[in-house]
Formats: structure tokens, sequence, C-alpha cells
């Protein structure tokens, strides 16, 4: 018997998808007409059909403002002031479709409208990479400010000249490196060529071709010997059992970015073992490894690593100077 192709495989699974999915009543017209009214429409849907967040939205009302606002080209800070403005009915259709398409494939509406926020900021994505949620970019504002702020694990953010970010994916990371840190070169290391192509727009998007290096390859494996003032790295880290439950939002982003291993330590392991080649004097490594500390903190005893929190998160990204990793 032939073998079924990846496209035909991927056709199967996006048809079972649609069918298992709610049907969405027909609107009528005047239904709805505020971006408020699209907005609990569509969060009523979306929890109708049980769909998951955690793409740059952590709950259905996010999820819905933030694609009501890409839609009608609104940064998402801008709801509050257009809530009670009337939508046409062009813009309610595109809105309707893209619900429609949001419950229907189970893609996340940053694959679905191209764009995601961290920090403030727009980054271009797509389906080559995943999705940016990072806690690290919170970490950069919260414990790199310098200047003798209570936590701070720099002196002074100026001072940092060179920064590495491994696992670059899309570059927002990389992007953001290069915003906290004015007097910073920047190298962003992935091993696909896709994530690296939509790397390399959003870095000439945000004007920093001068500062930001890409590089292809394996972890430090294209670098040389260089050495840096600040390694930061969201590297995969879901194990096997989380790999096998992913929902299907997390089925839409690439496997690689998710992959890590049996425990989810493997690349982790790697990153610790090479990283003191690469790290000056008084570096550092800032590493994200979500709900994994209990596995980290049992394979590595004799690292004193700092646990890092954010408004979000507790005990996911950890901290460890040159100086300690030895």
């Amino acid at each position: 018997m032939a073998r079924a192709s990846k496209r035909t495989t991927r056709g199967r699974a996006a048809s079972k998808l649609a069918k298992a999915a709610p049907k969405l009543a027909k609107v009528g017209r005047g239904e709805l007409l505020t971006l408020i009214d699209f907005v609990r429409y569509a969060v009523s849907r979306f929890t109708e059909a049980k769909l998951a967040f955690a793409h740059g939205t952590t709950d259905p009302v996010a999820e819905a403002v933030f694609l009501v606002c890409e839609v009608l080209h609104l940064h998402p800070d801008q709801f509050e002031i257009f809530g009670h403005a009337c939508v046409t009915a062009a813009e309610g259709k595109t809105l309707l479709d893209l619900i429609h398409q949001r419950i229907t494939t189970r893609k996340p509406t940053a694959y679905l409208v191209n764009k995601i926020y961290m920090r403030g900021l727009p980054f271009y994505v797509d389906e080559r990479v995943i999705v940016p949620r990072s806690f690290i970019g919170e970490l950069l504002d919260s414990h790199f400010g310098g200047d003798g702020e209570p936590g701070s694990l720099i002196d002074d953010p100026t001072g940092v000249e060179r920064v590495l970010d491994l696992c670059t994916g899309s570059g927002c990371l990389a992007i953001l490196a290069a915003h906290h840190f004015p007097n910073a070169t920047v190298d962003a290391v992935d091993v696909s060529k896709g994530a690296l192509e939509v790397a390399a727009r959003n870095v000439s998007e945000h004007g920093l071709d001068d500062r930001i290096t890409l590089h292809r390859g394996d972890l430090f494996a294209p670098l040389g010997d260089a050495r840096y003032d600040l390694i930061i790295t969201n590297p995969p880290y879901v194990d096997a059992e989380g790999m096998a439950a992913l929902p299907p939002e997390c089925r839409a982003e690439p496997k690689l970015a998710f992959d890590g291993g049996a425990d989810g330590l493997d690349v982790v392991r790697r990153i610790l073992q090479d990283a003191p080649d690469h790290l000056t004097a008084n570096g550092g490594l800032i590493c994200e490894i979500g709900r994994g500390r209990e596995l980290v903190d049992e394979a590595f005893p004799e690292l004193p690593l700092l646990w890092l929190d954010t408004e979000d998160s507790e005990g996911e990204v950890f901290w460890i100077s040159a100086a300690d990793l030895g």
C-alpha cells in the first residue's frame, strides 16, 4: 500500500479538527455592532470550543481582544479607547471569519494574523517559529536595570557589550536585548533555517541589522571561541510526557522548538556544559526551563542557581554567573 504523504496526513488531521469543532450559528445582520460585541461573541465561542491559550495571551478574553484589535489595525492598548466604536460590515465579516478559523483550525491567533507583541513591541510570526511567550523579556526589565536597583543582576546595562541569544526562533529576545543594552552587539543562533528567515525579517523591521547577527547552527557550534557578557536562552524543554499531551494549538508550532528529550533537559544540559567557555569573567546565563525546576535542581545540585519570578511565573527561569558555573 502506498504511504500517505505528510501533506495528506496533515490534511486529514485538519479535517478531523474542523469536524470536531462546534458549528457556529449564523450571526444576524446588526446583532454585533461594537468592538466589545465582537469580543464578547469571540469569548463565548472560544470557551464553548474549549480552546487552549498559551501563545502570547493567557485566556479567552485577552485572545479575543488581541484578534479584534489586529483585524482593526489597533494596538491592544487602544482597545479601551475604541471599545464602544462600531465595526463596519466588511470588518465584521473578517472578524467572524477569523473567529471561525481560530476554532476550526486550532491555530494560535498569532499565526492567523502573523503578529505577536512582547513588552509592547510587535513581532512577525508564522508556522516556522514558536509563538513567542518567554518570561525573559520581563526579567530583562526587572533584573537587569543596574543603578543599584534592588535585585539587579548587573551594575550597568550600558556596560554590557556582547549578548548571545541561543535558540532565537523569531529573534524577539535578541531584539529586546538590543533595546535593553544600548551598547551591545547581539549574536542570535538557531538550527532552523526557517526560524532564521523569520528572525531576519524582525531584525530588519526593528532597524537592528547593524547590531544583531544571525547564525545558523547547533547552539555554540557556529560561534567559535566568542565570549559574551550575557547569554540568554529559551531552549526546548518539554519532556516526553508533555510532548504527548500538547494541545492542538501547540502542535501547530514547530516540534523542534518544544522537544527537550525524555526528561526535557537534553538541550539545557548541553548549554550548561558549554556556557563557561563562552562567558566573560563577569558574565552570566539566564535560561528558561518551564515547570522543570525540580528536575533541574536534582540534575545540577552543585550549581547555585538563582530562580527568578515574574508576574505570571514562579521558578521557571534561572540565572547563574560565570563564576558559579566554573
